[in-house]
């Protein structure tokens, strides 16, 4: 497979996401919070998130309609999470996906409905009325992405973030905050994937630690563009960890070790993914590559 390959699945895939959430996200909610939810989700960011949903899914002949129900229903828990950390009691910031935050546009009070909003309507995009996906699929899929976005996962993690501020962490400390803030997600969008699809224990086993490994380097990654790249290149605020004191894997283990760090668990991914008996996972494996390849 060739980089073509992939960028003709990806742009085709991003393509049914864009319009599904298009579709699933209301104009029409009440005074305006329909547009800043619309602002906060659409027509901008990686959509890492959906893809690893689709690329499991695919890897195991998964329901096509439920992948792409929690595709969108990721992708809104993760928007949902970035424009309450982008807020002023958070991480206050002006800049997200190459344009003003959604509390700047919009003001406070409005953000804070507008992610609680992204929040209920991801589940409610996973339960849908109409006979599409079974009962039974649908309940697996919620109680994944509930996991992984509750106190157990991201939002435990944000927490622990913002207690650290200011203080020393050590390695093992920063990686169990950011497995449970970055990689919690990212680990349930590979497991919901596979969930819309049959997995034997191992293959299940292997696509968790996929998902962990890659989730783990998204983090690494981050913390390195952080320090290296312009505020444009990253449509967000770059320096902006050092300048609030915040531990990351570049000030905990230096530079040039997160880098080999962030390749250790591309290592990491891709046996994984050699070990889970599965025929066809090379979309994942293209996805690890461009994690710790990624220059944004």
């Amino acid at each position: 497979m060739n980089g073509a390959e992939f960028d003709h699945w990806s742009q085709a895939e991003l393509a049914r996401v864009e319009a599904a959430l298009s579709a699933w996200v209301p104009v029409d909610a009440p005074v305006g919070l329909g547009e800043a939810m619309r602002y906060g989700v659409l027509d901008g960011g990686k959509r890492l998130r959906p893809l690893l949903v689709l690329a499991a899914a695919q890897a195991v002949g998964g329901h096509d309609e439920a992948a792409l129900r929690a595709a969108c229903a990721v992708e809104l828990i993760h928007a949902y999470s970035l424009v309450h950390d982008d807020m002023p009691c958070m991480d206050n910031d002006v800049l997200r996906r190459g344009k003003p935050t959604v509390h700047v546009q919009f003001g406070e009070a409005t953000a804070m409905l507008t992610g609680d909003a992204m929040q209920a309507l991801a589940f409610e995009v996973l339960t849908p009325e109409e006979d599409v996906v079974p009962p039974r699929l649908q309940a697996q899929l919620c109680r994944l992405l509930a996991r992984a976005s509750g106190h157990e996962g991201m939002a435990g993690g944000q927490a622990i973030d913002l207690a650290s501020v200011g203080h020393q962490l050590d390695e093992a400390a920063l990686r169990d905050m950011h497995r449970r803030k970055t990689g919690a997600l990212l680990r349930a969008s590979v497991q919901m994937g596979a969930a819309c699809g049959t997995t034997d224990a191992r293959a299940w086993e292997a696509l968790s630690e996929y998902g962990w490994s890659v989730g783990l380097a998204f983090q690494v990654v981050d913390d390195i563009l952080d320090v290296t790249q312009a505020s444009e290149t990253l449509g967000k605020t770059a320096g902006k960890d050092a300048d609030n004191q915040k531990p990351t894997y570049v000030s905990v283990l230096g530079l040039d070790a997160a880098r080999r760090y962030a390749g250790e668990l591309r290592e990491r991914a891709q046996a994984a993914l050699a070990g889970s008996g599965l025929p066809q996972p090379a979309w994942l494996s293209v996805l690890a590559d461009k994690v710790v390849d990624r220059q944004s």
